[in-house]
């Protein structure tokens, strides 16, 4: 039987650089307990954008003509924000993951808070701050007036944690602004809820339903809570689900949440491309949920093949 020539993409010209490496080099490895049925090719793309196959560097379409399909390991900029998609389907090579257009709206913070709201999910209240708002105090005067103190400070664009600010006090506020702004081109001012923080991961077309939700896992947990209920359970992965719709992805996502003491669930993000690799948070899901890594590995792969009704 021919083996299915999967080209697996990791690295890349991200701050997420070290994650990649560590969700690509998962994913061979997962690749390699079925070797009567994938040859995995291990693609490296180094942070200066140069792409590599098996230690030499070499044009990205001469790589992927090697290729049945391409595994996306790569996170962040480049790997989440529609780049590589529009590389891989102006090559009309099959890619698991999803396309420019869905790419690019979870990876912007701003559109992807749009599109929450206009599907009725419950996300933090938020102000885009530019360069030109520096120029005077307005802006931020205006926030540190109209929100709760402390305000959570990142990058409109990105992924989790990067560039992450907690402000206090109005100088707080000014100084992280200006930091995040140093490399992105905004910076959104949210409101800091507090509460437990969760992330699940949605998969189309998997146990029977169109698009299953894994159990959920935790990132932390607030020092009053110890558990989800059954009630914040389901409507996690439901609000999962609907962030999945509402920013047109494919195949699988990953969400996180806030959940506060009192039960309200708040969405903050939606990563297009989870980190996956034995430490992760998806992980920990497929193995909460009794899937098997290499399981969902087949899984996926179908998915992009199109061999799954």
């Amino acid at each position: 039987m021919t083996r299915i020539k999967v080209a697996v993409l990791r690295g890349g010209p991200s701050p997420a650089y070290d994650d990649s490496l560590k969700t690509g080099a998962y994913v061979l490895s997962l690749l390699r307990e079925m070797p009567e049925e994938y040859e995995p090719l291990d693609v490296f793309i180094a942070r200066d954008g140069i792409w590599h196959f098996q230690g030499l560097s070499e044009e990205p379409h001469r790589i992927l003509s090697r290729a049945d399909v391409v595994w996306n390991a790569l996170h962040g900029p480049y790997g989440e924000d529609g780049q590589v998609q529009q590389l891989l389907e102006k090559l009309k090579t099959s890619f698991i993951g999803s396309g420019i257009l869905a790419s690019s709206f979870s990876h912007n913070k701003e559109l992807a808070k749009n599109l929450y709201r206009r599907y009725s999910l419950l996300t933090p209240e938020s102000e885009l701050v530019t360069e030109n708002d520096l120029s005077s105090d307005e802006r931020l005067v205006h926030i540190f007036r109209n929100y709760l103190h402390p305000v959570i400070v990142k990058p409109s664009t990105g992924i989790s944690a990067l560039g992450v600010r907690l402000a206090h006090s109005f100088q707080e506020l000014k100084d992280s602004v200006r930091k995040t702004l140093e490399h992105s081109s905004k910076a959104l001012v949210e409101e800091y809820v507090r509460g437990a923080t969760v992330s699940c991961a949605v998969v189309e077309r998997a146990r029977g339903e169109e698009l299953y939700a894994l159990m959920p896992a935790r990132l932390e947990v607030a020092k009053k809570r110890i558990a989800l209920t059954f009630e914040e359970k389901k409507m996690v992965e439901e609000m999962a689900r609907t962030a999945h719709r509402a920013l047109g992805l494919r195949h699988y996502s990953s969400s996180d949440f806030i959940i506060t003491p009192r039960g309200k669930i708040y969405i903050l993000e939606t990563n297009s491309v989870p980190v996956l690799h034995e430490d992760s948070l998806m992980h920990r899901s497929l193995k909460n949920t009794g899937w098997k890594p290499r399981e969902f590995a087949t899984h996926c792969l179908k998915l992009a093949l199109n061999q799954i009704n």
